[in-house]
């Protein structure tokens, strides 16, 4: 059958082909020609990846899973980014998700390109219950620490949620709030909310100090996000410091 068609109606074909063991995937082993052997091995590698997406999906379910098994309904998954740039505000994210949320591709945002990581975010949006997100600029974080900063936008971003969550899983921390809650190590790689919170936090941040860049230009601001690489503690050198730079982080505070 698959020798009746060209190579690029096969390549085509694939495109819809969802399992390995697919009957019309199976009979192109049977096609001698090169270039049909080609198309297979990047559709059969293509549907492997898929393989591993979805059970790492699976896996990443079960935080929410037992949390529904427990009665909760609105669990909303926490995470933040920023502590650790040297300019900027940082930016906490709460999502709840929807009992039939599907998108396998999701995972820690430090782990997806620039690329994926804003299809993501627009998925995510639009198929999210509820996003809130809290923003803690640079002076808040100089006058209370990066520590609790953290969890004052965290706070803000449960409090900007339009439900309210019978359940938290934050990642890595404990909130003084009066919501049952479960701090998860790494929670961005093993909870699927917290990943998708931690994914809007990074869009969110990275957006913002993007604007920053055209504010103050000659840090780099839009590539590096405030962390401090060379490009950025070489514009500190020559240019100073500038209103969003955290004055109680080194090198900061000893330039002051």
């Amino acid at each position: 059958m698959s020798k009746e068609l060209t190579v690029n109606q096969i390549k085509e074909q694939l495109k819809l082909v969802t399992r390995l063991d697919d009957p019309f995937f199976m009979s192109l082993y049977n096609d001698e020609r090169k270039g049909v052997q080609a198309v297979l091995m990047t559709a059969e590698n293509r549907l492997k990846r898929q393989i591993v997406l979805r059970q790492h999906f699976i896996e990443m379910q079960e935080f929410e899973n037992d949390c529904r098994d427990k009665g909760y309904q609105f669990i909303a998954g926490i995470d933040e980014v920023g502590r650790g740039p040297l300019a900027g505000p940082v930016v906490a994210c709460a999502v709840i998700l929807p009992v039939d949320f599907k998108l396998i591709e999701v995972n820690d945002s430090k782990q997806l390109s620039a690329t994926k990581r804003a299809y993501l975010a627009k998925e995510i949006k639009e198929k999210a219950l509820a996003i809130g997100v809290g923003i803690i600029d640079e002076k808040t974080i100089d006058s209370v620490n990066i520590y609790e900063a953290t969890k004052l936008a965290m706070q803000q971003a449960i409090d900007k949620l339009a439900i309210s969550p019978e359940y938290l899983l934050i990642d890595a921390m404990t909130l003084p709030v009066d919501i049952p809650q479960e701090s998860i190590i790494k929670g961005d790689a093993r909870s699927i909310s917290i990943a998708c919170a931690s994914i809007i936090a990074k869009e969110t941040r990275d957006d913002l100090m993007k604007e920053y860049d055209q504010q103050y230009p000659g840090y780099g601001f839009s590539k590096n996000a405030g962390y401090g690489t060379k490009e950025h503690l070489a514009g500190i050198n020559k240019i100073g410091i500038c209103p969003i730079h955290r004055r109680s982080f080194s090198p900061i505070k000893e330039l002051i």
